[in-house]
């Protein structure tokens, strides 16, 4: 299976605003993660640290894991599917822990 690199200069405006959707979400959960991990640190509650972790796993790490991989190692996209949503399913795992888990 081959796959053709998208180029800014040659993209289309859905491609263009397919890539800056990701980063928004990427930018905005980065953003919620970092306030919930600061009152993890303010009231030491262990909730707050797994919520910050999850939200973490499920919007930025897919994120840096298309961009990463993709240009690092060119795998088949199915590898990379399965990376993101590995990513995110641990992300809801530790969303979950945070809302139910033992505290």
């Amino acid at each position: 299976m081959t796959r053709s690199v998208v180029r800014l200069d040659g993209a289309t405006l859905f491609e263009l605003l397919t890539v800056a959707s990701l980063f928004l979400v990427a930018l905005f959960g980065t953003l919620i993660a970092y306030q919930a991990y600061r009152g993890y640190r303010r009231n030491d509650a262990r909730s707050m640290l797994y919520l910050a972790v999850g939200l973490l796993l499920l919007t930025l790490c897919p994120f840096v894991v298309n961009v990463a991989v993709t240009t690092l190692l060119k795998p088949e996209q199915i590898v990379i599917a399965f990376l993101e949503n590995l990513s995110r399913l641990f992300g809801l795992v530790a969303i979950t822990y945070s809302l139910y888990g033992q505290h």
